[in-house]
């Protein structure tokens, strides 16, 4: 299996901890960037050069949609959005699927999703395996 690579933007150090730990234990994957804002991601996109982006939405300092719409830009990578606004009816998930993210994912349990592995870890797994495999270099 080719090896990808994963950029992981969110503002909460747990999150980012726990989405890199489910990331690590897929086959070919490779964390290449972890950021706390899509500032930091934009900036670390070039040397990154993710396959996979796995983005929050409501961030400090450069919101998820705003690096979206940047990031579309600069990159064709696929682009996960992993968010806890990301729940039917919310209009930042149609937004986001217009600016060209390629899956929107619930966090089960709100911003910060402890049970984020224990809850979704499968079907995160599943959809950036799929995407990985698609984009990878």
């Amino acid at each position: 299996m080719p090896e990808f690579r994963v950029m992981i933007v969110d503002d909460s150090a747990m999150m980012r901890m726990i989405t890199s730990n489910i990331v690590t234990k897929i086959p070919g994957a490779k964390v290449v960037a972890v950021c706390e804002n899509g500032m930091v991601a934009l900036q670390q996109l070039a040397t990154a050069a993710p396959d996979v982006i796995l983005s929050d939405i409501e961030m400090p300092v450069m919101d998820g949609l705003t690096f979206l719409r940047q990031c579309r830009l600069r990159t064709r990578a696929a682009i996960i959005i992993l968010s806890s606004v990301a729940n039917m009816g919310n209009p930042n998930v149609e937004t986001a699927k217009k600016l060209g993210a390629n899956a929107v994912i619930a966090k089960p349990s709100g911003s910060t999703s402890y049970d984020l592995e224990e809850k979704i870890g499968a079907a995160l797994t599943r959809v950036v395996k799929s995407f990985g495999a698609a984009h990878a270099h």
